[in-house]
């Protein structure tokens, strides 16, 4: 046994996945981004649809989202430099590969988590 506290071997890759996708909005805006880019008001609106009951995501929130999967290199974001403002966003080729992912998450809600069931949650 070892005289000292335990020191961790490595940064565990679960903890670190957990800190790069946590947020309301982050894994439904990387899922609507799968289908090619998006502007700013579609991804918005995307947030919306599906989600019944759901508060309209207020635009600051939005940003520091779409901000955070900037940095973690899910996401892209093109800024074109015209007026009135047209920036997109897409997925990065490490945010495509994360979709499959996103995929059995869902596929995973949907078995486990149905519509009846989310109800009596």
């Amino acid at each position: 046994m070892p005289n000292g506290p335990l020191k961790p071997i490595g940064h565990c890759p679960v903890a670190a996945f957990q800190k790069m996708i946590s947020g309301k909005y982050k894994l439904r805006i990387l899922w609507d981004l799968k289908n090619g880019p998006r502007r700013y008001g579609e991804i918005r609106s995307g947030l919306l649809r599906g989600a019944p009951g759901s508060q309209e995501i207020a635009p600051r929130v939005l940003s520091r989202e779409l901000k955070a999967l900037a940095l973690s290199g899910l996401i892209a974001r093109k800024d074109y430099g015209v007026v009135p403002p047209k920036v997109e966003y897409r997925l990065t080729p490490r945010g495509r590969s994360f979709i499959p992912v996103v995929d059995e998450i869902r596929k995973w809600g949907e078995r486990h988590l149905g519509s009846a069931k989310l109800r009596a949650a």
